[in-house]
């Protein structure tokens, strides 16, 4: 006898159609294009195609069971509703319009009718004084306001690209640094702990020592006492102190001795700095706490102190180049702090310096150390212009694109040491920027005296983004960190006819790029430079011959000093 079987009746799928996607499907996300040409196939005619829905919906409501809707219209990534898109399409960034502006965050317009978008300039509040009649406002005037000339300099930007080393590092850049003495030197970390060391005079000597750290590298700053020794601050939870010549590193302090405990116990150390007068090292943890290190015996001296809000990130840290006794910190709980670290308790703040989001850097002044300057996530770049006066709000807010996705080293807007009238700073841009079909992300160098933005550093070879940027302090040099990659600029001479690029100072690393990349697919690890290093010379008919060469050079595998 033949089995019997049960027939099932399954619910009828009705696809709902996006007119307007027919017409831009090239714009659309490749995993919507397969079920766009499914719809087309199954739509030929649309008189066919109604009088099917009318009969399945029949169908369904005699048996009792509703129809299962698919639908293909274009949802919003942002707000998940239809009718619109958001996100960057090239070069444009395209905002949604049930959110306010991405720039300047405030509602009623969009990113690129933006007024902030063509002139930088926020506002300019005055810094009033609380007492005209302090001690302290009087040793400012007398001490430090004479040697800032009242006439600015006129500034020198370097805007071309000198060299470069292209796949340095094996991750993102983290922070740099030039050395104090030697004007040719530049250090590198990244986020994977390695720390690099570059004469970018010679362009190929350099080397990377990947036995340091085993994350990322936060922080790093030079013995005041002996310039061949470099001070690190790492995720991993230790302060390195590491001999540049051999690479050589012993640990100062480890706040993770017993290893790894579960993400509540975990402690990263994120900002640092050094107190020369004291000999100690300055370091912040991811939980809100300060530490001291005596650079003397090398050992954790004192207590933790809390000084930023419990388990909140403390990411910078920076000591007053004049009276050292003072020191800024900023954090994850939207505030910059000024603080003495003769009493120095948690909750003795001198000041608490409010912002609206997460406080990526703060900085004071690099002469007179009278002004501050910080970076928020709010897309805003804060000065006040003086220490002594009211700091209740800044001086001035300017409006600047650096609202980074976790994919990215956090932005922050550094001062020229070099300027004496103390108001250039330097700081990359997120947004894109349509150059000629090309999209790019410029360096932006700001006037932060009146918000207005001096010049644009922008490469066409350079297509990533760079958010770690440093300028020399006694050359007319900037170093830019974008991806896994450095590039050292230097002024342009106008007097000098144009040259083409010497292909000789582009060092590019090749060697473990397949591997790690094949790795990277395998672990399912989140791979934070899918921003990938682009320095590719333009394809003109007589740059043909320096093409070749450069694609030679970049076919030629090196190896890394290690």
């Amino acid at each position: 006898m033949a089995p019997t079987t049960r027939s099932f009746s399954f619910p009828r799928v009705i696809i709902e159609k996006d007119t307007d996607s027919e017409q831009s499907s090239s714009e659309e996300d490749d995993d919507e294009e397969p079920l766009h040409d499914e719809d087309e196939d199954e739509g030929e005619n649309g008189k066919d195609s109604e009088n099917d829905g009318q009969r399945i919906e029949e169908e369904s409501n005699n048996k009792g069971k509703a129809p299962i809707t698919i639908s293909l219209k274009k949802v919003c990534k942002v707000c998940k509703r239809t009718g619109h898109e958001a996100g960057f399409k090239g070069a444009t960034y395209i905002d949604c319009p049930m959110k306010p502006c991405f720039l300047c965050k405030m509602p009623g317009h969009t990113t690129m009718s933006c007024p902030h978008r063509v002139a930088t300039e926020f506002g300019v509040i005055p810094a009033s004084h609380k007492n005209t009649r302090n001690a302290l406002l009087y040793v400012f005037e007398r001490q430090f306001k004479p040697h800032i000339p009242p006439i600015k300099p006129a500034y020198v930007i370097p805007d071309q690209v000198n060299c470069a080393v292209i796949r340095y590092h094996s991750r993102r850049v983290t922070c740099l640094e030039f050395h104090p003495t030697n004007n040719r030197l530049l250090l590198s970390g990244d986020k994977k702990g390695q720390v690099g060391v570059w004469d970018y005079d010679k362009v190929h000597e350099k080397v990377v020592y990947g036995n340091i750290h085993s994350c990322i590298v936060n922080n790093m700053r030079f013995s005041p006492t002996n310039d061949g020794m470099i001070y690190a601050a790492s995720s991993d939870g230790t302060i390195s102190c590491t001999d540049m010549e051999t690479g050589i590193s012993s640990s100062l302090m480890n706040l993770n001795p017993d290893g790894w405990q579960g993400p509540n116990n975990w402690r990263m150390l994120y900002g640092m700095d050094i107190n020369p007068e004291k000999h100690a090292v300055f370091v912040a943890d991811n939980f809100g706490f300060l530490y001291l290190v005596d650079t003397r015996s090398n050992n954790k001296s004192g207590q933790a102190v809390l000084i930023h809000k419990k388990g909140s990130k403390v990411v910078g840290l920076h000591s007053n180049p004049l009276q050292p006794d003072l020191l800024l910190s900023c954090g994850n709980d939207h505030f910059a702090r000024i603080w003495d670290i003769r009493q120095l308790v948690a909750g003795s703040s001198l000041h608490d310096l409010a912002h609206r989001r997460v406080v990526n850097s703060a900085y004071f002044s690099p002469i007179s150390g009278c002004k501050i300057l910080t970076t928020a996530q709010d897309n805003r770049i804060r000065v006040w212009d003086s220490i002594f006066g009211n700091l209740d709000s800044p001086s001035r807010e300017i409006v600047h694109s650096h609202d980074f996705n976790r994919h990215l080293t956090p932005f922050r807007a550094e001062w020229d040491p070099k300027d004496p009238s103390e108001s250039l700073a330097v700081i990359g841009r997120y947004i894109s920027e349509n150059y000629n079909g090309i999209a790019l992300h410029p360096i932006d160098f700001i006037d932060v005296s009146t918000g207005q933005l001096v010049a644009e550093v922008m490469d066409l070879n350079i297509t990533t983004i760079s958010p770690v940027n440093k300028l020399h302090p006694r050359d007319d040099v900037l170093a830019s960190g974008s991806s896994r990659s450095l590039f050292i600029w230097r002024p342009k001479d106008d007097h000098e006819p144009t040259e083409q690029k010497d292909e000789r100072k582009i060092v590019i690393c090749t060697g473990t790029e397949k591997k790690r990349k094949h790795k990277s697919k395998n672990d399912g690890s989140d791979d934070d430079d899918s921003d990938v290093d682009k320095f590719t010379p333009t394809l003109k008919g007589k740059n043909l011959k320096s093409t070749k060469s450069a694609t030679k050079m970049r076919n030629t595998p090196r190896k890394m000093k290690r």
